[in-house]
């Protein structure tokens, strides 16, 4: 079992989740429940990610068959851009809890800080980037102070057990200091040795947030989606720093990424659809890096960011 992170708020999380972005909806229910069997407690979905029924209906079932009960885990979920409006944030949140079959969750966090034109659920869900549903992007008139203060409703009430923010900048979580009653108490980036965000990772180190990290392999998540930025750089499982890390400790590639983060205090929430890298990616906790090893993985660094939705040739300048 993965060790548990305390959270600024007194709750813990695990420190190692399963991320549930690109999960198929004819198999996630069944690779969740293999991944209760294995060990994981947290899993991350979102209403863009379009499986939270199918993610809910995993959950269920390992419920029914005793192998955990619902207090053992750790279901996160996220608020998409279109219901940023203050008084959709519960709605939205209760569809979204009804879509997995709980009552609360754990972790709720802003997906992106970025309001987009609402889009009711019964006309398209999940409502994607675009009003349209093609390709125009409308913006919302919602004030991310707006939204805010509608999510920490959501942990008063408690609907959700914890709050967080997602693809946040330094900027935006110095405004967001300014009118917060209740910090944040996560903020999940995207973290691999090609944007390792450091500056950003010492301000939440400094107001106690802690972090997630996305996309843990780089560009390897990102090639089957037609990225010819994720085509022109040497992915991360080939590179020969990692390679020659994990051979020295008789590890996988991947092993070795998640360890640099999560030796460094960063939660990860790699995806994969078969048995053995689930377990695989479930021990990354035990076994140790040498500090300059660490340090030579950093030294990677290209400020290289993947998920922008400008790389997928949607005009919105959330990170320019």
């Amino acid at each position: 079992m993965p060790p548990l992170i305390e959270l600024s708020d007194g709750n813990k999380m695990p420190q190692v989740g399963l991320g549930l972005w690109k999960m198929d909806n004819a198999t996630c229910a069944d690779v969740i429940y293999r991944a209760i069997k294995d060990g994981y407690r947290l899993f991350d979905g979102a209403c863009d990610y379009g499986n939270e029924v199918e993610a809910g209906e995993g959950i269920a079932r390992a419920i029914k068959d005793g192998l955990v009960k619902r207090e053992d885990l750790f279901i996160v979920s996220k608020l998409w851009n279109s219901f940023h409006d203050p008084e959709q944030v519960e709605p939205i949140c209760r569809k979204q809890l009804k879509d997995w079959g709980v009552d609360y969750f754990d972790m709720y966090y802003i997906h992106f800080p970025v309001s987009l034109k609402y889009v009711a659920p019964e006309t398209r869900y999940p409502p994607g980037w675009f009003y349209d549903g093609e390709k125009e992007v409308v913006h919302g008139s919602a004030t991310l102070e707006s939204t805010w203060k509608a999510m920490e409703e959501l942990k008063k009430t408690g609907l959700a057990k914890s709050i967080g923010v997602s693809n946040y900048t330094g900027a935006l979580l110095l405004d967001l200091f300014t009118y917060a009653t209740t910090k944040p108490a996560v903020l999940q980036i995207e973290h691999h040795p090609y944007l390792v965000q450091q500056n950003l990772l010492d301000l939440c180190k400094l107001n106690g947030i802690k972090i997630v990290g996305y996309s843990s392999f780089g560009p390897q998540s990102f090639r089957d989606c037609d990225m010819k930025l994720a085509e022109d750089v040497t992915l991360l499982f080939d590179h020969p720093v990692i390679t020659k890390i994990a051979i020295k400790y008789r590890k996988t590639a991947a092993q070795v990424l998640l360890r640099w983060a999560t030796q460094r205090g960063i939660s990860v929430i790699p995806k994969s659809n078969t048995q053995d890298r689930l377990i695989e990616n479930l021990d990354v906790t035990s076994f140790d890096l040498e500090q300059a090893e660490i340090d030579e993985i950093s030294g990677l660094d290209k400020g290289l960011r993947f998920n922008s939705p400008l790389n997928y040739g949607i005009p919105v300048y959330n990170f320019a």
